[in-house]
């Protein structure tokens, strides 16, 4: 069974950082890209970073990028997203999971992120 945990969220002030982990199981995690993604009220779950099985390459979105840096630890199962210069936009729940994983895949629970004075 295909599982996911995020955890890591909290409340912090602008410009503040926060780092977010996923733990993953029940596939081959190593053989697998891994994305973080974010949800907010009202609108569609929105990718944020990729990085490819060996860590080779990475990518972000434009809201993110220079900011926010995906790593992992294939030993761990567990991929990471390190958040700098945190934004009051920046608020979401947090999710990660599979390149390419469709809104009727396993999902897990998510971490909030509250970016707020």
């Amino acid at each position: 069974q295909v599982q996911f945990v995020e955890s890591g969220g909290g409340l912090v002030q602008p410009g503040g950082s926060l780092r977010l982990s996923c733990a993953a199981s029940g596939f081959t995690f190593s053989e697998y890209t891994m994305n973080w993604y974010r949800e907010t009220p009202g609108k569609a779950r929105e990718f944020i970073a990729l990085i490819s099985s060996t860590a080779s390459v990475t990518h972000y979105a434009d809201s993110v990028k220079g900011r926010f840096t995906i790593s992992r630890d294939n030993v761990k199962n567990t991929v990471y997203l390190q958040m700098n210069s945190l934004k009051p936009e920046d608020t979401a729940v947090y999710y990660c999971n599979v390149n390419g994983a469709r809104p009727s895949d396993d999902w897990g629970q998510g971490t909030q992120v509250t970016v707020s004075s």
